[in-house]
């Protein structure tokens, strides 16, 4: 049974939609404006909207831009009117409304009309909201319009930015609606038969996340496949939070791969560089969570927005999905208060990796600096492999120096580093 909300400020109208839809085996809801269609859709996400255009207080074209806007557009809609043009059917499609139908709705076109769009509702499943979900702060609107302006842009092209940052969200945002989208979790088909994908991608987009990761033989392949894309009208993006051309210097990332996929470039902003924008991003995370009915209803005190608003999230995107989630199924009151999120931050600093000094600030300078130093040392031997040539480089030292500082520090190397 699906869960229909028919939106029409004529009453014969919303009622005889409701009686029909009724028949065919649909649960529905019904609302006679804009506002009361808010509070239906912040209630509850349905299966499939039926708006009306032309309301008194708020018109459909500006309640489905709302929608599109604060992320609960995510859910197929399809737009009605009694005197629709060419034009407002084309701008609806543009915000995402999936149809348009002209009043009087003939009986046959509504019900294929619905059933398509519940269908499609289905495909697509969880329904992403794009880059609305990162907010509306002047770094998202200016990321916004770069990737607009990349739209009709094919060939290959770069995503950069930290661990967590919403590279999957940015590709979306290039992907033109209706045409093949492929996002592999594993990428050992690149070793394999590198072209495989991109006879189902014709014409559409392909997504690989964190190539500084492959290997050697998948990097030649991802080469194979980025120089046969124009043969097959493909988009291919690809996204690191790992620098590139670091890789290249240790010789764990192809050169010639790293130029044939960066001629585009566009970086992410991490999440603190629009802290604005923290607190309704965690508000719609949780909405998002509640509508799954995989939470109950819950919301954030004013504090505890604070706190999440604040807070520096190294993890970025990623990090906050997990907080509001470990929120949302842990906390014990239906508001979320400011001592839940410190609860949630302590338990997340004691499973995060050390990415600081990993040294505690209580000790004297002079121990603490030798557990940092050799920390610092003992990374930077394991990262060449034991060449200390490569050591000595990344560390700034001379080579005696370099010895005589691990020999103060008491790091024991084999003697195929030596």
């Amino acid at each position: 049974m699906s869960n229909i909300l028919v939106v029409d400020d004529e009453v014969g109208i919303r009622e005889l939609l409701r009686d029909i839809l009724n028949d065919e085996g649909h649960q529905v809801r019904l609302a006679e404006n804009a506002e009361a269609a808010r509070m239906a859709r912040g209630l509850e996400r349905p299966d499939l909207v039926l708006l009306d255009i032309w309301m008194p207080d708020t018109d459909g074209i500006t309640l489905l831009k709302e929608w599109a806007t604060n992320g609960q557009l995510t859910m197929p809609v399809v737009m009605m009117s009694g005197h629709g043009t060419i034009d407002t059917a084309v701008e609806a499609t543009k915000i995402g409304a999936y149809d348009f139908l002209e009043k009087p709705i003939a009986l046959q076109k509504l019900l294929h009309t619905v059933g398509r769009a519940l269908k499609r509702g289905e495909a697509t499943g969880k329904p992403h909201a794009g880059l609305s979900a990162l907010g509306k702060g002047r770094v998202i609107i200016e990321l916004q319009a770069r990737l607009q302006q990349l739209g009709k842009a094919r060939g290959a092209l770069l995503l950069v930015g930290e661990r967590g940052s919403p590279f999957e969200l940015a590709a979306q945002a290039l992907h033109a609606p209706d045409m093949p989208w492929a996002a592999p979790e594993e990428v050992t088909w690149l070793a394999e038969s590198p072209l495989d994908l991109l006879q189902s991608a014709k014409g559409g987009t392909i997504f690989l996340r964190e190539i500084g990761q492959l290997s050697k033989l998948e990097q030649r392949g991802l080469a194979l496949l980025c120089a046969r894309l124009e043969k097959f009208d493909a988009r291919l993006v690809c996204a690191s939070s790992q620098p590139l051309p670091r890789l290249i210097v240790e010789g764990q990332f192809d050169a010639d791969l790293f130029q044939a996929l960066s001629g585009i470039t566009v970086s992410l902003p991490a999440l603190r560089e629009h802290r604005e924008d923290i607190p309704e991003i965690a508000k719609q995370l949780l909405q998002h969570l509640i509508e799954a009915k995989l939470a109950t209803p819950k919301g954030f005190s004013m504090a505890a927005l604070n706190a999440l608003r604040t807070h520096d999230w190294p993890g970025n995107l990623a990090e906050l999905q997990n907080v509001t989630r470990t929120l949302a199924l842990t906390a014990l009151h239906e508001e979320i208060g400011v001592e839940e999120v410190k609860r949630v931050f302590s338990q997340f600093d004691q499973l995060a990796p050390a990415t600081g000094l990993g040294v505690s600030l209580d000790l004297p300078l002079r121990e603490a600096r030798d557990i940092f130093e050799k920390q610092y040392f003992e990374h930077h031997i394991e990262k060449a492999a034991g060449n200390m040539s490569r050591v000595a480089d990344a560390v700034g030292l001379e080579r005696t120096h370099l010895y005589r500082k691990l020999k103060q520090l008491e790091i024991k190397l084999s003697r195929k580093t030596e």
